[in-house]
């Protein structure tokens, strides 16, 4: 077992890491406050090492609110003294600075770790691999190689098999669909550098596959209450409500995926024929849908009273400077989330993003004895395997819940 340090020297290579990630000076002055009030509580305790026991009582004395923490009613601030207490045992664990933010920082500097995380990308596009696959597999092998660098490891050469089952614990306490992805991840990426010639053994081979757990999650389901609700919330008088209002209308009414949405054209509303035809991003299979009235109208009005004059190809766009088509990183969950605040519906209920309207317009099929082939169909998946999880669904529960998507729709 590994000897643990005494505090004042765990505290000094936990600085040194920070500095390297690019904490802001004004950043570490807090964390550095914090630090020595802790120091002063270790040794009026009279110990020398940190403990989660110790780091919770120090938490306690001065700022009573575990209590708070249990019942999930802690500020912002509260929440960032506990962070500070468990950053501290994450480093004394791992060594390294876990559940950090990257968005403002790129997370590679070393020209090696840069350079190889540009290959892999590119390696990932000749596979054919799609936009957002490619998008998880460079970021999380980019935290990976990150990882490693935090390690004092400088080259993939020196990757080992420790290295990767140690960077494998970190991921401990993020849901289930996230070490899923971080590990599908990992695996891509060392199959690339075994492939590739920057490392001599095929460590995918030796890295523990997490079994999908997609057959036995049951899908969250709107009701017809909620989603009247979530509707109504909608500005529809303003630019962004219109979009807003016609996004929710495609996914509601026709079950497309956030990615198709991102990425619909002018081109692909076949007018005259009142037909939404498009390839899917994630199957690359062509997809042929009825144009309903409520999504048609909600679309033209759209582009005639809310969608910025900009000449880009894509229906939806940004309605923020500089306006332009969203990125592959939105996923627009924020945009369900703040209807559902304004709404008054609860947000921590269920998984409540655009997936789940989905489920609910399968459900609601299934429970109107759709045959799963044509469910399959109007999903556009590419079997029937993938719908069958929507058996799943309490249909008794749904019997409570049945929707007529026109008198949803019809209520403005």
């Amino acid at each position: 077992m590994m000897q643990k340090k005494p505090l004042v020297e765990l505290l000094n290579e936990l600085e040194q890491e920070m500095l390297r990630l690019g904490y802001t000076e004004g950043s570490m002055k807090f964390y550095r406050r914090r630090w020595q009030m802790l120091l002063q509580f270790t040794q009026e305790r009279g110990e020398i090492h940190f403990s989660e026991q110790l780091g919770l009582d120090f938490v306690e004395k001065h700022f009573h609110i575990l209590e708070k923490d249990l019942e999930r009613t802690l500020s912002q601030a509260e929440t960032q003294e506990l962070r500070i207490i468990r950053m501290i045992g994450d480093f004394q664990l791992y060594h390294t600075v876990l559940r950090r933010y990257y968005k403002h920082k790129e997370i590679l500097t070393k020209p090696h770790f840069v350079e190889v995380s540009h290959q892999f990308k590119k390696s990932c596009s000749e596979k054919g691999y799609s936009p957002v696959t490619i998008d998880h597999y460079v970021k999380q092998s980019a935290r990976f190689m990150d990882y490693l660098d935090s390690q004092r490891i400088t080259s993939c050469a020196d990757i080992h098999l420790q290295v990767i089952n140690d960077y494998i614990k970190t991921l401990a306490g993020y849901t289930y669909k996230t070490v899923e992805q971080n590990i599908c991840s990992l695996r891509a990426f060392l199959k690339f550098l075994f492939e590739s010639g920057e490392i001599q053994t095929d460590f995918s081979t030796q890295t523990p596959m997490v079994q999908a757990r997609k057959q036995t999650r049951i899908p969250s389901v709107w009701t017809k209450d909620e989603l009247k609700k979530l509707l109504e919330a909608i500005d529809r008088g303003s630019p962004k409500g219109k979009r807003d209002y016609a996004i929710l209308l495609l996914v509601c009414c026709l079950g497309l995926r956030c990615a198709d949405i991102k990425h619909l054209r002018l081109d692909h509303f076949h007018w005259g024929e009142k037909k939404l035809v498009f390839t899917q991003s994630k199957t690359k299979e062509p997809l042929s849908l009825p144009l309903t009235a409520e999504v048609g109208w909600a679309v033209i009005d759209y582009l005639k009273y809310g969608r910025p004059n900009i000449d880009i190809p894509y229906l939806f766009v940004k309605h923020v400077a500089p306006f332009g088509p969203f990125s592959e990183a939105d996923h627009l969950h924020q945009l369900i989330k703040g209807y559902m605040e304004r709404a008054h519906l609860p947000t921590l209920k269920k998984r409540r993003g655009m997936h789940s309207l989905r489920h609910t317009l399968a459900s609601v099929l299934l429970e109107n004895n759709t045959p799963l082939c044509v469910i399959s169909d109007i999903l556009g998946h590419v079997d029937t395997d993938s719908t069958a999880v929507y058996l799943k669904v309490d249909l008794q529960k749904l019997k409570e819940c049945t929707l007529d998507f026109e008198e949803v729709v019809g209520h403005g």
